[in-house]
């Protein structure tokens, strides 16, 4: 453990120093190519995220995503002692709040259809660090894995994708794995797609 809490913040370090520019060429870049993908054109509903601790910006992915007509959605963590995030639907005019991480995610009102992970086509997830099998090295918060552990009980249909998102450089040769990890379908940084 004390390993993978060095590597999160030897990562975690790299990523803030970027500058403004590295991360605008990087996050165009990574639009580019998801944009192009299959996985992205097939699919409807698409589960984003708004970049926090120096997390590459999919703001023009996004607003791409707007264009095409797809349904856009953003994770939302639920009540404390859940520890699972719900997605709420994000478009140009949805008012956005700080959660208690200090993420933008959209407010909340009684009556607003939340979304379970089933109900996505693809989640596209930050992650820390990554390797070419697909593991995925988070902040340490265990969100993603407990929300969408439904996963690892399926092998036939498997839905929603998963597609990390990250920069080139925090592509490592192995990652040390835990039983309870869900395993990405593909990642994504600013050189191209790599399939799992």
């Amino acid at each position: 453990m004390a390993d993978k809490n060095q590597l999160r913040q030897e990562m975690r370090q790299r990523r803030r120093a970027l500058s403004h520019t590295e991360r605008s060429h990087a996050s165009y870049a990574l639009a580019e190519h998801v944009a192009a993908s299959r996985l992205f054109q097939t699919s409807q509903r698409i589960a984003f995220y708004l970049p926090n601790d120096g997390e590459i910006d999919l703001q023009p992915l996004i607003e791409y995503a707007w264009q095409v007509n797809k349904q856009c959605f953003l994770p939302v963590i639920g009540p404390r002692n859940s520890r699972r995030l719900w997605f709420l639907s994000y478009r140009e005019d949805v008012r956005l709040q700080v959660n208690r991480f200090g993420i933008p995610e959209p407010v909340h009102h009684p009556g607003k259809r939340q979304f379970k992970p089933h109900a996505l086509d693809l989640i596209l997830l930050p992650l820390v660090a990554f390797d070419k099998n697909g593991h995925r090295l988070g902040m340490g918060g265990g969100f993603y894995d407990r929300t969408l552990a439904f996963l690892a009980h399926r092998h036939r249909w498997r839905k929603p994708h998963l597609l990390g998102t990250a920069y080139q450089f925090q592509q490592l040769k192995k990652l040390p794995t835990q039983p309870w990890d869900i395993p990405l379908d593909a990642i994504v940084t600013e050189k191209g797609l790599i399939q799992v």
